[in-house]
């Protein structure tokens, strides 16, 4: 097996230039890198990094921390991270939590003891607002940026989105669309993304001048079967919603199942608006409008903090938060107008 002199002598460099073409911590001219790594590759020589953390005390990897894999926009997101962190020199592990905030301590404590660099999370939703194990691991000098899910009383990094003006901009638009008597199905209101879609949905209401009905609001937990639960019942109330925003893309799914089972027309009988743009919808008729989440920035760009954090390249230890902006894009679930707002006056194309 090859070693790290090996790959000196054959490259006719110094061990120490090797050193810094691994670790990257001192510039090593072009010409120089190139040479070193062409002798990696002839050789197939591997560095082997437990040593060298043990020396650096850095492992170089990235602990990901994710509430539902089954859910499509989060492997957008991790792919974005997992892009960030191999640019660095970072190796990437993802966990899920099922949103179960004791299996998120379990995970926390596995990352504690692999000595990872630092986590990416998105937490699981927590009524107490349990964050103790998150506080703890920054107080032990791990690094933490959150990702969509900001808890609330803990100081850390984060990148989200503009939850409140992309689903007033989206309720607005149903509003325009003639729709008084709009329905929402939000995440479970614990989590702060939940309640900022929510606001931004009693925003445009009330812009419009239209009080907020309590029948119209349920809340969910962000899964397909609350949103197939849910939307039967705002679907078979009387009189029943002409419209309904949906607070994320697996809640829609439930959605349109539950739109099957009744044997309403979309947007005929209910208009249907998703936050959250699934690639799966794709396949769907009429297809959805849907505020588009920037998903792989959301990884890409929390990675990039992450790490600028663990290499402290960050001008201060206070919390830099990152928002982006959705994309409202408007498609066939929302295309018929009303005349008025009353639910029983006719649609017609427009």
């Amino acid at each position: 097996m090859p070693t790290i002199k090996d790959v000196a002598r054959q490259a006719g460099v110094s061990v120490g230039t090797v050193s810094n073409v691994l670790s990257g911590a001192v510039p090593v001219r072009a010409e120089l890198c190139e040479r070193v790594r062409a002798t990696m590759k002839k050789l197939d020589f591997h560095p082997n990094y437990v040593a060298r953390s043990l020396r650096a005390k850095s492992t170089k990897t990235l602990g990901m921390i994710i509430s539902d894999i089954t859910n499509p926009f989060f492997p957008q997101v991790v792919r974005g991270a997992e892009d960030a962190a191999f640019k660095h020199g970072y190796l990437l592990t993802t966990f899920n939590t099922d949103d179960q905030v004791e299996r998120e301590k379990q995970i926390f404590s596995v990352l504690r003891s692999r000595r990872m660099d630092g986590v990416l999370l998105v937490m699981a939703p927590s009524p107490t607002n349990d964050t103790a194990h998150v506080r703890n691991a920054t107080k032990a000098g791990i690094p933490v940026v959150c990702l969509d899910r900001i808890p609330p009383g803990v100081a850390l990094d984060s990148v989200s989105v503009e939850n409140v003006k992309a689903a007033q901009t989206c309720v607005r638009h149903l509003i325009n669309k003639g729709h008084g008597r709009i329905g929402i199905i939000t995440g479970t209101l614990s989590l702060q993304t939940a309640r900022e879609r929510l606001d931004g949905y009693q925003a445009a209401l009330r812009e419009a001048a239209i009080e907020p009905d309590p029948e119209l609001i349920v809340e969910g937990d962000f899964r397909q079967a609350s949103g197939h639960r849910l939307a039967k019942k705002l679907l078979l109330q009387y009189p029943r919603p002409t419209a309904l925003f949906v607070s994320n893309g697996m809640m829609t799914l439930g959605t349109i199942q539950a739109l099957e089972e009744t044997s309403l027309i979309c947007p005929q009988d209910v208009a249907i608006a998703s936050f959250d743009d699934l690639p799966i919808t794709e396949v769907f008729r009429p297809h959805l409008t849907a505020v588009a989440q920037p998903a792989y920035q959301i990884g890409y760009q929390g990675a990039e903090l992450l790490i600028k954090r663990v290499e402290h390249k960050l001008p201060s230890r206070q919390p830099v938060g990152i928002r982006l902006e959705p994309e409202l894009k408007i498609r066939e679930s929302t295309s018929l107008r009303l005349i008025g707002r009353d639910r029983e006056l006719r649609p017609l194309l427009g």
